[in-house]
């Protein structure tokens, strides 16, 4: 599967995507916001990874959609965006994402993230989408803010990262699909 936006091919991840994987997430600076992404990030972490993604991308009934976000121009993986817990009956699934820091502010993520949201609602036909944010995520809620995803609770002390062991506080933010203007 691959989406083609503007500067972005958002497509399936490969095993050739490992290096390129493990160079972007290989940062505590990145790692220290999702909570299922251990540091120091490994090529052996990344394979595994990948496996999983290869295996959801064959299953029957799929519970989740992970991509990388490549620049079209260099050919880069500059991160990564997935739809998971995905719940056909009550057409719901939580988003999330992970972009290199040499990538930040520059929009990327934000085009990556409109083109998953119109697949979420478009393609997979969901009624909502929700995303889980550390407290101290500031870039992360502005994010989210920007496609008009509304906060609807906190969390306390609810998830442990991987990266750095320490327990964290989660907004949780939502999206639905009414709430998207024509």
């Amino acid at each position: 599967m691959k989406f083609v936006t503007r500067r972005l091919v958002i497509r399936d991840i490969t095993q050739k995507d490992a290096p390129a994987i493990v160079l972007q997430a290989n940062n505590l600076k990145v790692t220290r916001n999702p909570c299922i992404v251990p540091y120091p990030y490994t090529v052996k972490d990344a394979q595994r990874f990948i496996r999983n993604c290869i295996k959801q991308a064959r299953a029957k009934n799929r519970k989740s959609y992970e991509f990388a976000v490549e620049i079209k121009k260099s050919k880069e993986v500059a991160g990564l965006i997935g739809i998971t817990d995905l719940n056909s009956f009550s057409q719901t699934a939580s988003i999330g994402y992970l972009l290199g820091e040499k990538h930040w502010r520059k929009g990327i993520m934000s085009e990556a993230l409109e083109a998953m949201i119109k697949f979420a609602f478009r393609r997979l036909n969901l009624k909502r989408l929700q995303a889980e944010v550390f407290f101290e995520n500031k870039a992360s809620v502005e994010l989210l803010k920007k496609f008009a995803f509304k906060k609807e609770g906190l969390r306390r002390q609810a998830v442990r990262a991987k990266s750095t062991g320490k327990w964290h506080d989660v907004w949780i933010y939502g999206l639905l699909k009414s709430d998207i203007k024509r």
